[in-house]
C-alpha cells in the first residue's frame, strides 16, 4: 500500500512539475506584458506584474494599428472557421452517405493532398490570388482553405460511427429533402465533431503567419501574428509593447480552450450514436 501511494504521490509531482514547466512562458509573457523594456531586461528578471500595461499598449497602439489587426484577425479566423465547419461537414456527409462515380478514386485525392508539404502551395495560392486580385485582401486567407482535407476526413469518419444510415433512409422515405435531412438530422449528430474541427481550425488561422505574408501587403490589413513581428527590429524593440500585444492575442485562445475542451476530446474520440 505505502509503496503504490509512493508511486501515486511520484506521478502527481512529475505532472505538476511538467505542467509548471509548461505554463512558465505564459505567466512570464503576462507578467512582462506589464513592465517597460528596462525592468524586463533587468537581473533578475521581474516575477511579478508591474504598472505599465496601459503604457506598453500605447506603444503598441503608436507604432501599428493593433485593435484593427485585432479584428482582422478575428474576422478572418471566424469565416474560415464557419466555411470549414460548412464545406467540410458537406462533403464529409457526402462521402460517407452517398454513392457516386469515382468516389474511391475521389476521396484518395483527397487524402493524399495531406501528405504534401504546405510550403509547396505558396506559390501557387500566391499565383491565383494574384490572377483573381485578390492580393492585400483578407478574403484570401480564408476562402483557399475552406475545404481542408483534415476536415472532411474527420467529418466523414465521424459521419460513419455516428449517424445510422437506417435514420437517413427513413426520412427520405418521409419525403424529407437532402438539404433538409442535412441541416435537421446530420448537423445536431456532428455536433462533437464540429465542436472539435472548428476549434481546430480557429486556432489555426488566429495563429497563421506564413499565410499572411504571403498575401499581405498593407500594415493595416495584417492579422496578429504579422503584425506583432512587424515590431521586431534589430535595433529598437519595444519588448513590453510585444509582450502586451502577445497577451492579448493569446487571451482569446485560452477563453476558448477553456470553454471547447470537453468538446474537444468527445470529438477526437468519434463517440457514438445518442441513445
Amino acid at each position: 500500500m505505502k509503496t503504490a501511494a509512493r508511486g501515486t504521490w511520484a506521478a502527481y509531482a512529475i505532472v505538476g512539475a511538467g505542467a509548471l514547466l509548461m505554463l512558465a512562458p505564459f505567466w512570464f509573457m503576462f507578467v512582462f506584458a506589464t513592465h517597460s523594456r528596462t525592468e524586463i531586461f533587468s537581473l533578475p528578471p521581474p516575477s511579478w506584474f508591474g504598472d505599465d500595461l496601459l503604457a506598453n499598449l500605447k506603444i503598441l497602439g503608436e507604432r501599428i494599428p493593433f485593435w484593427r489587426n485585432l479584428g482582422w484577425s478575428l474576422y478572418v479566423a471566424l469565416m474560415s472557421t464557419g466555411l470549414t465547419l460548412l464545406f467540410c461537414s458537406m462533403g464529409g456527409y457526402a462521402f460517407a452517405m452517398f454513392e457516386f462515380r469515382f468516389k474511391k478514386a475521389l476521396f484518395a485525392l483527397v487524402i493524399g493532398t495531406m501528405l504534401l508539404p504546405s510550403f509547396m502551395s505558396m506559390i501557387p495560392t500566391f499565383m491565383i490570388m494574384d490572377v483573381l486580385g485578390w492580393i492585400d485582401q483578407p478574403r484570401a486567407l480564408y476562402i483557399p482553405g475552406a475545404a481542408s482535407a483534415f476536415g472532411i476526413f474527420l467529418m466523414r469518419q465521424y459521419v460513419t460511427s455516428a449517424v445510422p444510415r437506417e435514420l437517413i433512409e427513413a426520412a427520405r422515405m418521409d419525403g424529407c429533402g437532402e438539404l433538409s435531412i442535412y441541416a435537421r438530422i446530420v448537423l445536431p449528430l456532428l455536433k462533437p465533431a464540429l465542436g472539435t474541427l472548428g476549434l481546430v481550425t480557429f486556432i489555426s488561422s488566429w495563429n497563421n503567419f506564413i499565410g499572411p505574408l504571403v498575401v499581405l501587403r498593407s500594415p493595416e490589413n495584417y492579422t496578429l501574428p504579422l503584425a506583432l513581428r512587424s515590431l521586431q527590429s534589430p535595433a529598437d524593440t519595444e519588448w513590453g509593447a510585444l509582450m502586451a500585444g502577445a497577451a492579448v492575442a493569446v487571451l482569446p485562445l485560452l477563453v476558448l480552450f477553456a470553454l471547447a475542451s470537453r468538446q474537444l476530446i468527445a470529438g477526437l474520440t468519434v463517440g457514438a450514436v445518442k441513445q
